[in-house]
């Protein structure tokens, strides 16, 4: 049995290990569970509970008593009995099984759906009657309180089968061009299909007329989906009767009220998958949606995830086994899984035994270790100079490493290091040296970088602590130990520069304190490196000095200020000649700038006074141009403003017409020379 946690939700996988081969016999499967202590520790809820390749539908009768699937190859239905635990009977099928029903209380009549658009009828004693229908059928849902058979596919009608008289009746005109999925409202008996244009079309059987269309596409197009392609309608059911919920092709999960068009809530799976199957838990309002990889369960009122199964193999369908908590799925592999989650109920009549078993595991819980295999990232792969196993049966990739197993590890580890073990030895041997070091007087290690100031706040903790013994209060929290400041210590980015101008003046007796402090901190370095096991007493002044001292500082505080302002104007001084020598004999070397094309270069004061205009308000350059005669504001009647301004013409467009009026001249001027040679030819011929 393998046990799983979400959300502190246990889920027990009641159908993991390994399943012997059919045509073993029984000796040699006794055999196997005395040698193989997986095959022994293993649980077989239903003995053969499998397919020999894929199973596709999963349903139990409405008595409890019998599990029915379907799968391939060859198509096949197989029917287990829950009251003996085994197989009750197989019976193999001309084709695949789209979807199945179980008409009866027990297993006595069934409606099987399969490709070649045949609907096939089995009884008690097996094969019953066979019958086709027009079109391919992809789903379809029995009304009771009429006997009919409504069939849903690859066509805008609707199919209806009657059982008591046995003939078809006349079909129902729907707008689609195909249908997907269909069910029938257990309460008020409306009958709803799915839609390929993404809507669910609501049907009275009553009357055969359409009393609702709801357009699920737009709906469960949200803010954070993403749709490739117009979603379609892949799942529908039916709870109690006013809700329905809806599931498409791109993996939403849409929940409706039928007195409303708006959805209730809309559920992404976030996987783009179609969705396979809904199922409605009652006890803790939850809804079961799946898709091939993943199976959710969500609150109904608000969304939120209540727990998820990933199995190794797609799932194809899920059942949820009636006032119960436990969960069987059909996948894309030979084996049925079987859950049982001790939250949503307990266990079925004829498996009781699980919560006693659950209970013991809860009781007495075991760390889930791999203990054949060993966890391993790429980094130390290729530190034991395995990188070359990568994508080789040897290795497992799982989340950010690999599985590998442990006998491989141990052998790679003795090779790549042989003296690991000497490494581990001395290892402990250290351990134990400093445990016996931390017996003993230990010297007050100072921080890298702000030495001094490290050294200012532990002589002030000191004092603190003092001063609150005799008050008898709290110790406030230390900055050394607190980790807020902690790069404060650590990075040299944040070193105090005593040197700086803004120090030496906002702590104008620092220096005769620091002197204390370098003192003190000379004697501790020259401790730390002799090796000394006692912290002695800084050599110094006694304590009647230091406090005169203090009064000394107190008194000269003005004449401190003075000398540190005296100091400063001296470095200014001497920086200043300094940076006159280095003007002195740098040497100036000429600068050239590009002008851009079309503007003439007049002189450095026109790019001077663009600034400054620029950096006026709007109103200043106004007025400016208006001075300028290149702007004119009046007054109108109504009593808003009116501007008139004349453009300024670039350089380009003056160069341009200067040439147009120029070449104007020119043909002025040939025009008048013209005009001449005419007259005067003229008057030599009057003469002539």
């Amino acid at each position: 049995m393998q046990v799983s946690s979400l959300n502190e939700v246990k889920i027990y996988s009641l159908s993991a290990g390994r399943s012997l081969p059919e045509w073993l016999s029984d000796r040699k499967k006794r055999a196997l569970q005395k040698k193989d202590v997986d095959i022994r520790r293993r649980i077989e809820l239903i003995q053969d509970f499998e397919m020999p390749t894929v199973s596709t539908k999963i349903k139990v009768s409405r008595d409890g008593q019998y599990i029915m699937a379907v799968g391939t190859y060859k198509p096949r239905v197989r029917c287990f009995d829950t009251y003996q635990l085994s197989q009750k009977f197989e019976r193999c099928l001309d084709s695949e099984v789209v979807t199945f029903e179980i008409l009866s209380d027990d297993y006595s009549k069934i409606v099987f759906l399969q490709c070649g658009r045949f609907v096939e009828f089995h009884s008690q004693h097996g094969h019953y009657y066979r019958t086709r229908i027009p079109k391919f059928g992809r789903d379809f849902s029995y009304h009771y309180p009429s006997c009919d058979l409504y069939f849903v596919g690859a066509s805008s009608e609707v199919y209806r089968l009657n059982l008591e008289q046995g003939r078809f009746l006349n079909s129902l005109q729907t707008e689609a061009s195909e249908s997907n999925v269909c069910d029938i409202n257990p309460v008020h008996f409306l009958f709803a299909m799915g839609t390929a244009e993404g809507k669910v079309e609501c049907w009275d059987p009553r009357t055969r007329n359409r009393v609702g269309l709801l357009d699920c596409a737009l709906s469960s197009v949200t803010a954070d989906t993403e749709i490739e392609g117009l979603p379609s309608i892949s799942a529908l059911k039916f709870d109690g009767a006013l809700n329905m919920a809806v599931g498409t092709s791109t993996g939403q999960v849409l929940l409706y009220d039928l007195r409303s068009s708006n959805p209730l809530i809309v559920k992404d799976h976030h996987y783009g998958l179609p969705i396979k199957s809904i199922q409605f838990q009652h006890q803790l309002d939850l809804i079961i949606s799946a898709d091939s990889r993943i199976i959710k369960m969500w609150n109904k009122d608000t969304g939120k995830i209540f727990t998820s199964m990933e199995p190794e193999h797609d799932i194809n369908d899920v059942c949820l086994y009636p006032n119960s908590g436990m969960l069987m799925t059909a996948n894309e592999a030979p084996k049925m899984n079987i859950y049982y989650i001790p939250v949503l109920g307990p266990a079925p009549k004829w498996c009781s035994f699980l919560d006693n078993l659950t209970e013991e595991l809860e009781e007495n819980p075991e760390s889930t270790v791999y203990d054949d295999y060993k966890f391993v990232t790429r980094k130390d792969l290729e530190n034991l100079g395995l990188a070359h196993l990568i994508g080789s049966s040897l290795l497992r990739a799982y989340m950010h490493g690999f599985f590998m197993d442990i006998r491989l590890y141990h052998k790679a580890k003795m090779m790549a290091n042989p003296f690991a073990y000497e490494e581990y030895r001395r290892e402990k041997i250290r351990q134990k040296i400093e445990e016996t070091r931390a017996q003993r007087v230990q010297l007050k290690k100072l921080p890298k970088v702000n030495k001094e100031l490290a050294l200012k706040l532990i002589e002030e903790e000191g004092e603190e602590q003092q001063i609150s013994k005799k008050r008898k209060q709290k110790n406030l929290p230390s900055l050394l130990k607190d980790d807020r400041f902690k790069v404060m210590f650590e990075n040299p980015d944040f070193q105090v520069d005593e040197q700086s101008e803004e120090f030496r003046l906002l702590n104008p007796l620092v220096s005769k304190i620091s002197e204390k402090r370098k003192r003190k901190l000379k004697i501790l370095e020259e401790l730390e490196a002799q090796g000394q096991e006692e912290e002695e007493e800084p050599e110094g002044k006694a304590s009647d000095a230091e406090s005169s001292e203090s009064s000394d500082d107190e008194k000269g505080w003005v004449e401190e200020v003075r000398k540190q302002r005296k100091l400063l104007r001296q470095e200014e001084k001497l920086k200043r000649q300094e940076r006159l020598k280095e003007d002195q004999q740098t040497l100036l070397k000429p600068q050239f700038f590009e002008i851009k094309e079309g503007e003439e270069f007049r002189s450095f004061k026109d790019s001077a006074k663009k600034q400054k205009l620029m950096k006026k308000t709007l109103e200043d350059r106004l007025k400016l141009e208006e001075k300028l005669g290149t702007l004119n504001v009046s007054d109108t009647t109504v009593g808003s403003k009116q501007a008139t301004f004349k453009l300024k013409k670039s350089e380009q467009q003056r160069k341009q017409q200067e040439a147009e009026k120029l070449h104007r001249q020119e043909r002025k001027s040939l025009r008048r020379s013209a005009s001449q040679l005419k007259s005067r030819r003229g008057r030599g011929r009057l003469f002539h």
